[in-house]
Order: structure tokens, then sequence, then C-alpha cells
């Protein structure tokens, strides 16, 4: 089990958030609101054709994220 960034899943695999990396506390929070909480698990439904945005499913909803800001989410693949 290593931890990796969310960006680097490709479609299918899941992951657990461990946490974050650097960047702005607002977006963090951000992320914290739309249900990113360090212990979710979630899975990688899909990719735009060019690559970003990324799709997930986490509690039940699904959520796009840029490539920059799956990036700064620190995950544990499952």
């Amino acid at each position: 089990m290593s931890s990796v960034s969310l960006k680097d899943l490709k479609v299918g695999e899941q992951g657990r958030v461990m946490g974050f990396g650097e960047g702005g506390k607002s977006y963090r929070r951000k992320l914290l609101s739309m249900g990113l909480t360090p212990g979710v698990e979630f899975s990688v439904t899909r990719y735009a054709p060019m690559g970003d945005p990324v799709e997930i499913l986490v509690r039940g909803f699904r959520l796009s994220l840029r490539k920059d800001e799956a990036g700064s989410i620190l995950i544990e693949k499952i």
C-alpha cells in the first residue's frame, strides 16, 4: 500500500483519501465540504477524452475534479 495522488489512478481503480498535499487552505476546505474527508473510499469512474477532468464515485455521488485538484489529494490504493 503506497500513498499516491488521485490523478495517478486509472479507471476502475479504488482508493482511500489519506490527506491533502501542499495547497491553499480555502481549496482544502472546498474538497472537505464535497465529502473528500480522510478515510473515505472512492472509485475512479472515467476520465474526459483529453484526460481532464476525472470523475470519481464517492459517498454515492459522482464528482468531477480537474487534474490539479486531483493531484493535491493524497490517496492509498485499495
